[in-house]
């Protein structure tokens, strides 16, 4: 089973099944329903950065870099147990489990039990 442990410095080490680029569904808070696809996670406070959720409007003081200054809005990070992975066969939010085939470990879907495949990703 897999559990999260407590490393040298006591923060805690985050075993996470959701990986960038996954396609996850907000199951709690003001954008529960949304779904996007995962373009950041940070696994040192157990939180993901998913596009289109949790955007805030941030007033910005002009700077050499943004001479202009103004209104940015951008994507917060949002608590890893807000979010679960989206099933590729349902398109529904589900569980995920392990299973290992020929020697490698694959990400299961618990609802339907298809695979749920690695993210390709590409700039």
């Amino acid at each position: 089973m897999k559990s999260n442990a407590t490393s040298a410095n006591g923060k805690m080490k985050l075993n996470s099944l959701i990986r960038r680029g996954d396609l996850v569904e907000v199951i709690s808070g003001k954008d529960k329903g949304k779904q996007g696809k995962v373009t950041r996670v940070v696994t040192k406070d157990a939180k993901v950065v998913v596009e289109g959720v949790n955007r805030v409007t941030r007033h910005v003081r002009p700077s050499q870099t943004n001479p202009q200054g103004g209104m940015v809005t951008k994507e917060l990070p949002l608590a890893l147990c807000k979010v679960m992975l989206v099933d590729p066969k349902t398109q529904k939010p589900t569980r995920v489990g392990i299973k290992i085939e020929n020697g490698k470990k694959v990400r299961v879907a618990k609802k339907s039990g298809a695979e749920i495949p690695v993210p390709a990703l590409g700039n």
